[in-house]
């Protein structure tokens, strides 16, 4: 499991990104609640971080996802959450079962426009009476000819203000729970399409969150990817790639804020010496980069399996649920280490401290994690 000079290569190449195209605007879009993704999706194209693992000639590198990981621990190094997850969502979450079921002509159409960073794409599962239950969803696509007529909503969904189309998961069928799912491409310019609301969050405020409503939205059943019938399968594949660069992005941006907490409390002085002269803290910063330090290496082993062709569901799920928790448990120590500055929004803990909540709640909760390891153990349903 090493780097290569490429990997390298491209680490400082999205480092120097985020340094120079993201963080310096980070104040301004978490104040306005949303970030010009038109205009920095075509720069996070031409640096060749969208399409990493796809095809070239749908835009991609035809890489592997040991650069996936290499993008997200970059990513996790921004100043906020939310535009590496608007990223993320067009890299890791909206596009890949386009590219795995898809038409020559949806991916023609879609996905090669998505991977320049010309158009915006956003992943629709998620419903106001449906989250991680993805077997509740109750959007219907009803066949009329060759259309699909679409009715319902869709809720927490990022990028949905300013999405040009939606990877959308509807019933086609009268089947219940897990079954009549199907995967369908909404451009977000068909009659009958609207953003609801934007939702204001406690956390990822610079990243834009809507709930979605579709009223007899008409769409070809020739966009449908893949299979009719099959969108539940397809979306449970899907999550997968989600889970991963979640985890890569969090257990990152965990390391970096213990980097930060480190520093301040070598200048910070209190009772006449640095705070890191205290043990304690010495002690419980030690702690937490060690299990920093276990959680990269399972998430870098995960990637690199993947990259030789092996089922990483387990891993993800492991992954996604243990970064999720280390990152709440090191952002509450950043706060707390920073004492009352750590609570004031004029310094950067009190974000960091909001934007770690989500990881343990999009793409799957953590009982839902806890969910799927109890089955692949053999202790779920029978």
């Amino acid at each position: 499991m090493r780097f290569s000079e490429e990997h390298e290569a491209f680490r400082k190449v999205v480092r120097d990104f985020v340094e120079r195209e993201i963080n310096p605007f980070c104040d301004e879009w978490e104040a306005a609640g949303t970030f010009p993704a038109h205009e920095l999706f075509p720069k996070v194209a031409a640096i060749g971080a969208m399409g990493l693992e796809l095809d070239p000639a749908y835009g991609g590198q035809g890489a592997d996802p040991t650069f996936t990981l290499v993008l997200g621990e970059e990513l996790g190094r921004a100043d906020c959450a939310g535009v590496p997850l608007a990223i993320a969502v067009q890299v890791g979450m909206a596009t890949p079962a386009l590219n795995r079921f898809g038409s020559e002509e949806l991916k023609q159409k879609y996905l090669l426009p998505a991977m320049l960073g010309e158009q915006v794409a956003s992943i629709a599962v998620s419903e106001p009476d449906a989250g991680s239950d993805v077997a509740g969803i109750r959007t219907r696509a009803v066949r009329d000819g060759d259309d699909w007529v679409i009715n319902g909503r869709k809720m927490w969904i990022t990028n949905g203000t300013q999405a040009d189309w939606l990877c959308l998961l509807a019933r086609t069928s009268d089947e219940g729970g897990y079954a009549g799912m199907s995967m369908i491409i909404v451009p977000t310019d068909s009659p009958g399409f609207s953003v609801g609301r934007k939702i204001d969050k406690m956390g990822n405020r610079s990243s834009d969150t809507a709930e979605l409503v579709f009223e007899d939205v008409r769409v070809p059943v020739s966009n449908t990817i893949g299979e009719i019938g099959r969108g539940f399968q397809q979306q449970m594949a899907q999550f997968q790639d989600e889970r991963l660069i979640g985890a890569f992005m969090s257990v990152a941006s965990a390391r970096r804020a213990l980097d930060r907490t480190k520093e301040y409390l070598q200048t910070r002085h209190a009772f006449g010496k640095p705070l890191m002269a205290n043990q304690y803290l010495q002690y419980r910063l030690a702690e937490l980069y060690a299990e920093v330090d276990l959680l990269q290496t399972y998430c870098r082993a995960a990637a690199f399996s993947a990259a030789e062709g092996n089922d990483v569901t387990r891993e993800a799920t492991v992954a996604k649920l243990k970064c999720g928790r280390l990152q709440r448990e090191v952002a509450d120590a950043c706060v707390q280490f920073h004492g009352g500055m750590g609570y004031a929004e004029e310094m950067w803990p009190a974000r960091y401290f909001r934007d770690a909540r989500l990881t343990s709640i999009g793409g799957g909760a953590d009982e839902v994690m806890l969910r799927v390891i109890t089955m692949l153990e053999g202790m779920g349903r029978k």
